[in-house]
C-alpha cells in the first residue's frame, strides 16, 4: 500500500509540534521517548501512595508538576509538524477540484493542478507516519505560500485541537500514501475528518494517492483486517468468497462532490484488483449499502484530476483510469461461495482521455462488460482481457 514517498523513518533535524515542542530536534522517537515517560512518572504516581505520603511539603508540589509536564509533553507530541516556506498563513482564493493518484511514481502534472487550485496558499500533507519528504518536492514544483507536512498517528493526535486548526488553514490537503487503515483508524470521527470535510465544503481542493485515495470516496476497502507490511489483499482471495474475513469495507469518511455512492482503488492493473473490486461492488449490493455503488479505479502513474462540475481528465504514464458500474444485482454474493455477478459495465480511459463523475459518460476510452462465473472473470474485449 506505499506509493511515491512512501512511509519511512523520520529524518533527524525536524521541528516536531508547533506547541510544546516547537523548536524539538530529533527523531521520531521523541514521541515515543515523551510517553515513555510520563508512563513512567504515571506508575510511580500509582506505585508511591507511600512515598508520596513520606515527601515533605517541597517535594509534593515538585512530584505533581513533574507529572503535568510529562504527560502534556507526551499529548503535544503525538503529532509532528514540519514546514517550509512562509512561517505565516495567508488567505487565497482556492478553487474545488480533486486529485486522484494512482499510486507508483508522483505525478508532476497532479500537483501543479493542485497547487494552482490553491493559487499560491498553504499546502498541506496529511500523513499517518512517514517523513516530510513531500515538502521540498512540492516547494521545487509549485509557487506557494508555504509547504508542510502534518503526521497524524493515532486518535489521540487527531484530537488535538491544534491539528484540526493546521488543517482548516491550508488552502490545499493531499492526504499521502501509506496504510489506509491507519487512516480510518486514527482519523475517522475525530476533528480530522472533520476539518476535511469542511475544507472541501468550502470549495478548497483535495487529492490522495494510494492509501489517500483509497479513502476518497464514499465508500473504501479499509484493509482493517491487513497484517503490518503483510500481502495485500488479492482479487484471488475475494473472488471464491467475497466475505472473506480480510474484506473489510468502511464508508462515510470523507464527503467530497461527485465522490458519493462511490469506491475508489489504486495501483489497479499493476496489482491485478479487478477481481476484488468487482467482489466489493457485490458486496456493497449484498449488504444493502448501494443498489447502484461505482468504482474509479486508477493504475499507478496515472492519475484522474476533476473539475468542481466533475468532468475529469486521465493524465500520467501509466494505463489510465478504469470506471465501473454495475447494471444487475450480484446472482451469488454468500460467505464461503464463489461470486457470480453478470453484466458491470467498465470504461477504461487512457491518458488524455476525460471522464464525466456526473453524467458517468467518457470520451476517449473503451466500453466493455465483465461478468464473474463462480469466482471466474469473463470479458467482452478481445482475447477476454479484463484491464
Amino acid at each position: 500500500m506505499l506509493a511515491g514517498r512512501a512511509e519511512a523513518g523520520l529524518k533527524p533535524n525536524c521541528i516536531g509540534s508547533n506547541l510544546a515542542v516547537v523548536g524539538f530536534r530529533g527523531h521520531a522517537v521523541a514521541a515515543d521517548a515523551a510517553r515513555s515517560l510520563a508512563d513512567s512518572v504515571l506508575a510511580q504516581a500509582v506505585l508511591s501512595d507511600i512515598v508520596i505520603a513520606k515527601m515533605n511539603t517541597f517535594q509534593r508540589p515538585l512530584f505533581a508538576l513533574t507529572l503535568l509536564v510529562a504527560a502534556s509533553f507526551a499529548h503535544a507530541a503525538s503529532y509532528q509538524y514540519f514546514r517550509i516556506g512562509n512561517k505565516n498563513d495567508v488567505r487565497t482564493q482556492p478553487a474545488a477540484g480533486t486529485a486522484m493518484m494512482g499510486g507508483g511514481s508522483d505525478l508532476d502534472e497532479a500537483f501543479r493542478w493542485l497547487c494552482q487550485k490553491g493559487n499560491g496558499g498553504d499546502f498541506l500533507v496529511l500523513r499517518a507516519g512517514g517523513d516530510d519528504d513531500y515538502n521540498s518536492y512540492v516547494n521545487g514544483l509549485c509557487k506557494v505560500n508555504s509547504v508542510a507536512t502534518l503526521i497524524i498517528p493515532d486518535r489521540v493526535a487527531a484530537q488535538d485541537p491544534a491539528v484540526a486548526e493546521i488543517i482548516r488553514r491550508s488552502e490545499v490537503v493531499f492526504i499521502a500514501g501509506g496504510d489506509q487503515a491507519h487512516y480510518i483508524r486514527a482519523w475517522k470521527g475525530t476533528p480530522v475528518e472533520d476539518a476535511i470535510n469542511a475544507n472541501v465544503a468550502a470549495g478548497r481542493p483535495i487529492g490522495g494517492t494510494s492509501a489517500g485515495l483509497a479513502v476518497l470516496g464514499q465508500f473504501a476497502y479499509g484493509a482493517l483486517g491487513d497484517q503490518p507490511d503483510g500481502e495485500d489483499l488479492a482479487s484471488s482471495d475475494v473472488l471464491p468468497n467475497p466475505y472473506f474475513e480480510r474484506v473489510t469495507l468502511v464508508r462515510e469518511f470523507l464527503k467530497i462532490p461527485h465522490l458519493e455512492n462511490l469506491l475508489t482503488d489504486s495501483h489497479f492493473a499493476k496489482r491485478d484488483r479487478m477481481g476484488r473490486s468487482l467482489g466489493f461492488l457485490a458486496r456493497m449490493m449484498q449488504d444493502g449499502w448501494s443498489e447502484s455503488p461505482r468504482e474509479v479505479a486508477i493504475d499507478e502513474k496515472s492519475a484522474v484530476l476533476v473539475e468542481a462540475d466533475g468532468k475529469g481528465t486521465v493524465v500520467g504514464s501509466g494505463r489510465g483510469a478504469y470506471f465501473l458500474r454495475p447494471t444487475r444485482t450480484p446472482k451469488a454474493c454468500k460467505k464461503g461461495e464463489p461470486l457470480t455477478f453478470q453484466e458491470i459495465s467498465v470504461y477504461r480511459v487512457p491518458t488524455g482521455g476525460n471522464f464525466d463523475l456526473a453524467s458517468w459518460t467518457g470520451d476517449g476510452g473503451t466500453a466493455y462488460s465483465l461478468s464473474v462465473e463462480k469466482g471466474k472473470i469473463e470479458s467482452t474485449q478481445a482475447e477476454h482481457a479484463i484491464y
